[in-house]
């Protein structure tokens, strides 16, 4: 068990180590399946190593120091954080080799950026504007260490990143060409793309990405500014980012636990997904006056509403169907004829988008079979 004072686990520490406590739990709670995070990682580590490219998880979903410890043990490369607050997060808790995938812009946050860079080994950041460039190289002249720096590259998504090829170079080359800062390499990631339902027009659509940033990379090389990392990719592209030759490391997120929006897709060509759901939301029956229709403890403040409605996980109820019915609460309608839902009883649903649910909560309840085996802190929570 990973040891943390007993104050920050909450009201279900004393169910840890006992045998069916899972079923006893305070909820709404965060459950998370160790057998199966654990056989993700190693899946997406095996599948890495077989094609020959590296794995830097993305800790947006996760925000976790320990489940990125684990993804490190496994072979990742290191880890991405979204944010700075993230990335503080992490390096607070030993890990190394991060990349911020947003830019870092204003004076505060730069200089919260250099504090991070004096301590944090292998920090890496991108941008995608010479203003910004300007800022940061001045800022790690002032502090003495030089940060490393990543282009970004926009890939169809149509958020941050340079433009253009000329755009990406011409900034490439001012970080090169600064005293104070590292040109790391280029970004190019294209999210948007990693939950197009069929595997082969998602394989399609990605090629043709790819095929912008071989263009890019042609370009760089010519102008002596070949990058040493290509980093991009994700979970829904991770047997297809390494087909294009083009990136160095793939960016997955969302592997080790899997979700409504990814498990509804071909995760491959075949359709099966290598990965099984990880992360559940256990949630409590509080009222049960109506045949086939009761209300959970669970409603907009446990689940992210973005990606559609939750499925209910267990128990097993033909034809179950989830919808938000205020903050605290929901509604599950199912078939009366099969089965039946009882106040107090217990229902466990896939989350519909792991990233911002597991954003809701202070806490992994980390689960083998029925036991609750220890509780881990969503470290970088609202950060």
């Amino acid at each position: 068990m990973v040891e943390h004072h007993k104050a920050t686990l909450g009201p279900n520490a004393t169910f840890i180590g006992v045998k069916g406590g899972r079923k006893r739990l305070n909820t709404p709670a965060l459950l998370l399946d160790l057998d199966a995070l654990e056989r993700n990682i190693a899946t997406m580590a095996a599948h890495a190593k077989k094609v020959g490219i590296h794995v830097r998880p993305h800790s947006k979903g996760a925000k976790s120091v320990e489940i990125a410890r684990r993804q490190v043990a496994a072979g990742a490369i290191g880890i991405c954080c979204a944010t700075l607050g993230e990335a503080e997060a992490l390096a607070s808790g030993g890990i190394a080799n991060l990349l911020i995938t947003s830019p870092v812009v204003t004076p505060v946050m730069i200089d919260r950026l250099i504090a991070l860079n004096l301590k944090s080994q292998g920090l890496m950041l991108v941008a995608d504007n010479p203003a910004n460039v300007d800022a940061l190289a001045a800022a790690s002249a002032n502090a003495g260490r030089r940060l490393s720096l990543v282009v970004e590259f926009d890939v169809g998504q149509g958020r941050t990143g340079t433009t253009s090829v000329e755009m990406a170079a011409a900034l490439a080359r001012q970080i090169k060409a600064s005293l104070h800062l590292h040109y790391a390499g280029v970004q190019a990631y294209y999210g948007h793309l990693q939950h197009i339902p069929a595997h082969a027009e998602r394989k399609a659509a990605a090629a043709a990405q790819m095929d912008r940033v071989r263009a890019l990379l042609d370009h760089l090389k010519a102008a002596d500014l070949a990058p040493a990392l290509v980093t991009g990719g994700g979970t829904g592209t991770f047997d297809i980012d390494p087909d294009g030759g083009v990136y160095t490391e793939v960016q997955a997120g969302s592997y080790p636990f899997m979700d409504r929006e990814y498990l509804e897709i071909a995760m491959t060509a075949g359709g099966a997904s290598p990965f099984a759901a990880a992360l559940f939301v256990q949630t409590s029956v509080v009222s049960a006056n109506r045949e086939g229709f009761a209300i959970v403890n669970a409603g907009y403040k446990s689940f992210a509403t973005e990606g559609g409605p939750p499925v209910v996980a267990s128990p097993e109820l033909p034809g179950a169907s989830y919808r938000l019915m205020g903050d605290e609460h929901g509604g599950v309608q199912y078939d009366a004829q099969k089965a039946e839902l009882r106040i107090g009883d217990v229902v466990e649903f896939l989350t519909p988008h792991c990233d911002p649910t597991i954003n809701l909560y202070d806490r992994y309840h980390c689960v083998r079979g029925d036991t609750l085996v220890d509780i881990w802190p969503v470290d970088a929570r609202g950060r």
